[in-house]
């Protein structure tokens, strides 16, 4: 294993952690100002994580999640944005979108470059002497094994939380055994036109584990599977109770395409295609021959089941910012100011209010987390808040701090999130299914978040 180092320049580069959206905003937006901004992707291409989704439309529609900074950027090679109007997938967003801003931007993108820490040079968290004078060292493996160490003047971690989705059990801890029975469950909203995933579910029957937009979008997918194939049977596991919230808002959602997802697992369970067990929190999960049985904390057991679908929210993962002091809520992991504005115990992606590098700035002054992984477990996201995010926090690394200051984005409580639906249906549909607000996260996916995404996430 090879170690390098890379000296410390005058100017060192903003370093940028993750090729997906934000984290392609956040340079073209450096880049804009003069900045020279080093976005280090663990993934191979841009978009890495949004690609893993591809299937899934989002609810925004083009208008909504593509950055004017980044618009500016692409202009020379001739890009024009897709029809505002319409929904993109997660496919389309990155081959449309993504891919291009990325070749725009050239040599600044470094694939196959895993961040494993950042520090202040020659200081750990502890140390307070000479720290805030220190710039900051990124530690990187590379995809062939090799190690470096990048000194840059500010992070901005765009990474995402797709790599880290939350467990089964209801304590946000691994169910005793679901570790060995990996092998029949899944994190993700299956991509059913896939021919290897159709055999995977059709004429089984499917656990589905979550509440949110993305478990209404697997119910609704098996249902449809159901239709078509005899023995496929969805069984929906709720930790709460069946409710008037239920299935989300329906008509009267801000977002329709969100309603409309719910209606349909609604309708799936009330022709038989799904069967809700509710007030289920999953301690175990137990072997029976080739198939699973659930079991919760109140000792219920589920009949035997071929798969499981657990779709119960994304994480941040913090492990490599160990050595930095960040601020972060004790519930959320959201910046400390960012979280009361995005609890979704209060909030949905529409009423979320604007905001910038002051509700994002942290102890240890020079470092962001961005994008989804700026809202913590919070699963209330929007593309169009990001990229004000890092306009904002760009705004500021070039010490114009008016503009940093300055809210240039305008958020419609019921349009923002209005779209399309499920993965084939047609893009201006607005009362078919849907998976993400703009991105993906498990999703309510929004910013989408799609049914959810790190180092090339959102």
């Amino acid at each position: 294993m090879t170690i390098t180092s890379v000296p410390t320049t005058d100017q060192p580069p903003v370093v940028v952690i993750g090729a997906g959206p934000i984290g392609l905003a956040a340079a073209a937006h450096l880049v804009e100002r003069g900045i020279e901004p080093l976005v280090l992707e663990a993934g191979p291409s841009a978009g890495t994580a949004v690609r893993q989704w591809s299937h899934v439309r989002l609810f925004s529609p083009w208008a909504e999640v593509t950055d004017p900074a980044a618009e500016k950027l692409l202009a020379p090679a001739g890009w024009t944005r897709p029809d505002g109007a319409t929904y993109p997938t997660g496919g389309d967003w990155a081959k449309r979108y993504l891919q291009p801003l990325a070749e725009s931007l050239g040599d600044k993108i470094r694939y196959g470059a895993t961040v494993t820490g950042v520090a202040r040079a020659g200081r750990d968290r502890i140390v307070d002497s000479g720290r805030d004078e220190q710039p900051f060292t990124v530690h990187i493996q590379s995809a062939d094994g090799s190690e470096e160490r990048i000194t840059a003047r500010a992070v901005i971690d765009a990474s995402g939380t797709w790599s880290t989705p939350s467990p089964m059990g209801a304590d946000g801890l691994p169910a005793l055994g679901e570790r060995a029975a990996a092998g029949h469950i899944t994190y993700r909203v299956p991509d059913l036109s896939a021919p290897a995933v159709h055999a995977r579910y059709a004429g089984k029957r499917t656990a589905v584990v979550g509440s949110g937009a993305s478990a209404f979008t697997a119910v609704a997918l098996l249902a449809d599977l159901a239709k078509e194939n005899d023995g496929t049977h969805a069984v929906w596991i709720l930790r709460r109770g069946i409710s008037d919230n239920t299935y989300g808002g329906g008509e009267a959602d801000q977002l329709p395409a969100r309603g409309a997802l719910g209606l349909r697992a609604k309708a799936a369970v009330e022709a038989g295609h799904a069967s809700a067990v509710t007030g289920f929190r999953t301690q175990a999960v137990d072997r029976e021959g080739d198939q699973l049985v659930l079991v919760a904390e109140d000792g219920r057991r589920v009949d035997a089941v071929d798969e499981v679908i657990v779709l119960t929210g994304l994480r941040p993962d913090l492990s490599f910012l160990s050595e930095v002091r960040l601020g972060l809520d004790e519930r959320l992991q959201a910046p400390t100011a960012l979280a009361p504005l995005i609890d979704p115990n209060i909030h949905s992606c529409g009423t979320v209010y604007p905001h910038g590098v002051g509700e994002l700035s942290h102890p240890e002054q020079g470092v962001y987390l961005v994008g989804m992984k700026s809202y913590g477990r919070a699963p209330t996201f929007l593309a169009m808040t990001g990229y004000e995010q890092v306009r904002s926090i760009t705004a500021a690394i070039a010490g114009d701090h008016e503009a940093a200051e300055r809210v240039e984005l305008t958020l419609s409580e019921t349009g923002v999130c209005g779209g399309a639906g499920l993965f084939d249906e047609p893009e201006n549909s607005a009362e078919s299914g849907g998976g993400c607000c703009a991105a993906p996260t498990t999703l309510q996916i929004g910013i989408g978040t799609p049914a959810t995404a790190t180092s090339g996430g959102c």
